[in-house]
């Protein structure tokens, strides 16, 4: 009964918001080696704004799957390339918000299996600045039931919201029921992990991508829209400092999460990990 527990003890681990090439580049550089490192059995990564900070393409989804992610989820952005979108969700492990309203394409649940444990990775998306979707937390109480009627424990939501207190009704709402919540969107890690009733939490991931500018992107169209209100495009550097940021999250058999903790590398090769708090 002990081996049988240990082979469904799994280690997921997540990546943040990936923002165009450079964030491709160093998940390139590092990925293979962390998930040898912390042997890790799946990665999950939100990727809409892999193509150029806006949206994924089919070349730069397979120039990710190739790099050892498993599974890409989306958000707001995820339209942004449309016509590729809707290949990729028909034919690659891609997801979408699933709260957005029936008749859109593609889904935000998928269940894969990792050796003798069925995960779920779950992508929902907020309501505050959001495209029109469904109620978040009416959607997922749903989806939650079915999962544990269909008795699947391991459960992951990539919940991608504007606005913390939305992420931190969701924790309140399923802490106990799922086994981790990462929150995406704001592309600023936030320093708030913790494992609560064997869900793990954490705000906002961070993104992966340059870090010496504004999320992600050249500063001097935000810049000039903050001074004049005056907007423009905008484009992600093709050099910079980069950063690469991963939640890796340790469940049990019984779905709960026991640890987790958090990578930063950055592109200078310089590692800063830090460890979420047991409640």
């Amino acid at each position: 009964m002990i081996e049988e527990n240990k082979e469904k003890e799994i280690s997921i681990a997540f990546i943040g918001d990936i923002v165009g090439r450079p964030g491709r580049k160093i998940i390139k550089a590092n990925l293979e080696r962390v998930v040898e490192e912390h042997k890790i059995d799946f990665v999950i990564a939100n990727g809409e704004n892999a193509s150029h900070g806006f949206g994924l393409t089919v070349k730069n989804a397979n120039e990710l799957f190739n790099c050892g992610i498993d599974i890409i989820t989306g958000g707001n952005h995820s339209w942004d390339k449309k016509k590729d979108m809707i290949t990729l969700l028909e034919s690659k492990p891609v997801l979408r918000p699933d709260n957005y309203p029936e008749g859109v394409p593609g889904s935000g649940v998928k269940i894969v299996e990792i050796g003798n444990v069925q995960l779920a990775v779950i992508n929902l998306m907020g309501l505050y600045t959001m495209p029109q979707v469904l109620n978040p937390f009416n959607h997922i109480l749903e989806i939650v039931e079915k999962l544990e009627k269909d008795n699947i424990k391991h459960i992951f939501i990539d919940f991608h919201a504007e606005v913390t207190a939305e992420k931190r009704i969701l924790m309140q709402l399923l802490k106990g029921r799922v086994s981790a919540i990462c929150g995406t969107h704001t592309h600023v890690g936030t320093d708030d992990q913790e494992i609560t009733d064997g869900t793990y939490y954490v705000t906002d991931i961070g993104m992966t991508g340059c870090r010496d500018n504004v999320i992600g992107m050249e500063s001097d169209i935000p810049i000039k829209k903050a001074l004049t209100g005056l907007g423009g495009h905008f484009n992600v550097p093709n050099n910079c400092k980069s950063i690469m940021q991963i939640a890796i999250i340790k469940i049990d058999e019984d779905g709960k999460s026991n640890d987790g903790f958090k990578i930063k590398i950055y592109d200078d090769k310089e590692e800063v990990i830090s460890h979420c708090i047991v409640n």
